[in-house]
């Protein structure tokens, strides 16, 4: 027999418990056929020679932003800002080379890392040069204009009406700050989207030739199509277009936003339903575009403060964040969606979120089932003991961003107080009661690469080195099992991808070293040799040899 590759003399760790390690690994078609003896007396058009180097399966984030991260890499990079002064001059330096009248864009803006008072929206309209100014503020959750972007979009200058479930900021005398959250917006996404076709598959090219540097194959979307999380309502046609060019490199599953659902006819017998166009919903679609569960903020932002939690704030008495919409008419929306087949990702970072979370969707299962590509609660930011045991019970994912502590934790650690630190972005405590721990970034809301996310899995440490949540903390091997094994599940791919097995996709990445090996701290710097998707080389290589 003849395959398509062989690679040889590897350390691969399969992710399989009945088949733990090998050092061989055979490829065909884009699937594994065999390891180690299974390949005996079988040659490949193509012989690879891993020289001791790690192989596992390919990492797999299943809650990332990936039209948005694309975006980052193409616009003013504010990452790293701490003071009002750098900010000025960053914007400054930038858009001088903005043509006049044009929006400056920047992204990855974090207030809380500014370690002096913020800009007012009058200095950042004189450092644009009187150009309009959209910040995009990493939690996703605001956005900062300057004045002239203000006027642009048609905020007033001394609003009179909020948007339900956002907030248009204003000083002590009623002004427009520039500051706008949550809801509101979408006040600026109208003025300013959609995004076009052509951008979007732009940014989806970008953004997954990073993936794959960094060992990414498979990614999900947490929201396209609609409310202030999407970029287009052909957001879906966009990612179909950058599949048919070759622009997209590694497997997608984009969540769709239940805003861009609607009631759609049936029989007289069928339930009444929320889903798209001619019925299309969760599942639609191939190992390389899918399409995913359906996407529901429930609540706002950690960072923020808008998080709607049961106990006020520790740094903010009398705020305890709020709920976004009405729970009733959420609570409708979501079954409807349910209704029609669609797997459900509720966004719920504060605990009364997450309570409202579990229970929409325990409502949903005893309804209409449990789906195949599992119901999920995104982020977690406070998990009390008695809701990890519901998750667990009723086969709901838990989906937490490890990475927000070494990039936020000091932040997140002040507002939440020191008893719900220890409930804060659970992994240990999910595993123990025999749920699903998948891995992601929530990129670019934080950084994304998947061992440095691994590495805060493992040490869960702030950005000043103090623990977090401690006894959350999970061993590197389950970390990387969560970005592996566990995404597989989460996302309804266990049975194709994973693990390195006979019959799964051929999606590996290759280390430098081992990670379940070498110290925590040094986790992240591994080099990530090569990754392969479909069997297909994507990033990096490795020795050809000759038989």
């Amino acid at each position: 027999m003849r395959i398509d590759l062989i690679i040889e003399r590897g350390r691969i760790w399969t992710g399989d418990p009945a088949r733990p390690r090998a050092s061989k690994i055979g490829v065909w078609n884009g699937l594994i056929v065999g390891l180690d003896e299974q390949l005996d007396g079988v040659t490949a058009e193509v012989t690879l020679d891993a020289q001791g180097a790690f192989i596992a399966p390919g990492f797999n984030d299943v809650h990332a932003h990936t039209v948005w991260f694309g975006q980052t890499l193409l616009e003013l990079d504010l990452s790293g800002t701490d003071t009002g002064e750098e900010l000025l001059r960053r914007i400054g330096d930038y858009a001088r080379d903005v043509p006049a009248g044009a929006w400056v864009i920047g992204s990855n803006f974090n207030p809380l890392g500014i370690g002096t008072a913020l800009p007012t929206r009058d200095a950042l309209d004189a450092a644009t040069g009187g150009r309009p100014l959209w910040l995009k503020h990493s939690s996703g959750h605001a956005y900062t204009l300057n004045g002239i972007g203000l006027a642009e979009v048609g905020i007033a200058d001394y609003p009179t009406e909020q948007v339900e479930g956002g907030r248009i900021a204003t000083d002590a005398h009623g002004r427009s700050t520039g500051l706008i959250e949550e809801n509101a917006q979408q006040l600026v996404q109208r003025h300013l989207l959609p995004d076009s076709r052509a951008d979007i598959v732009h940014a989806l090219h970008v953004a997954t030739q990073q993936y794959v540097r960094e060992g990414l194959t498979s990614v999900t979307d947490a929201g396209i199509a609609g409310g202030w999380i999407g970029h287009s309502p052909q957001e879906l046609g966009a990612y179909q277009q950058a599949r048919e060019q070759g622009k997209i490199f590694t497997r997608m599953q984009p969540m769709i936003t239940i805003d861009a659902l609607h009631a759609v006819a049936g029989h007289a017998s069928d339930p009444t339903v929320a889903t798209l166009d001619a019925g299309m919903r969760t599942g639609l679609g191939d190992e390389w575009l899918q399409v995913g569960p359906v996407k529901v903020f429930t609540d706002g932002s950690l960072l923020g403060s808008t998080a709607a939690m049961t106990e006020d704030y520790a740094a903010c008495p009398g705020n305890h964040g709020y709920l976004l919409g009405d729970p009733g008419e959420v609570r409708e929306k979501v079954l409807h969606a349910a209704a029609a087949g669609w797997s459900l990702a509720l966004h719920a970072i504060g605990d009364r979120a997450v309570d409202f979370a579990i229970d929409t969707i325990v409502e949903a299962q005893s309804r209409f089932g449990r789906p195949r590509i599992p119901n999920r609660i995104e982020h977690g930011g406070v998990v009390r003991d008695d809701q990890i045991v519901q998750l667990a019970a009723h086969g709901i994912v838990l989906v937490p961003q490890p990475f927000f502590i070494p990039t936020f934790g000091d932040g997140m650690a002040a507002k939440l107080g020191p008893e719900r630190t220890h409930l804060s972005y659970p992994a240990a405590r999910v595993l123990n009661a025999g749920a699903v721990l998948p891995g992601s970034s929530d990129r670019p809301v934080a950084p994304g690469a998947p061992l440095a996310v691994m590495q805060a899995f493992v040490e869960r440490l702030t950005e000043t080195g103090k623990p977090y949540g401690p006894s959350e903390r999970i061993t590197a091997e389950q970390a990387l099992r969560a970005y592996t094994r566990g995404s597989a599940e989460a996302t309804g791919w266990a049975h194709r991808k994973g693990v390195l097995a006979p019959g799964m996709l051929a999606d590996l990445v290759v280390l430098g070293e081992d990670l379940t090996e070498v110290p925590s701290d040094r986790i992240a710097q591994i080099e990530v040799v090569a990754t392969l998707v479909g069997g297909q080389l994507r990033h990096g290589g490795l020795d050809s040899l000759t038989h």
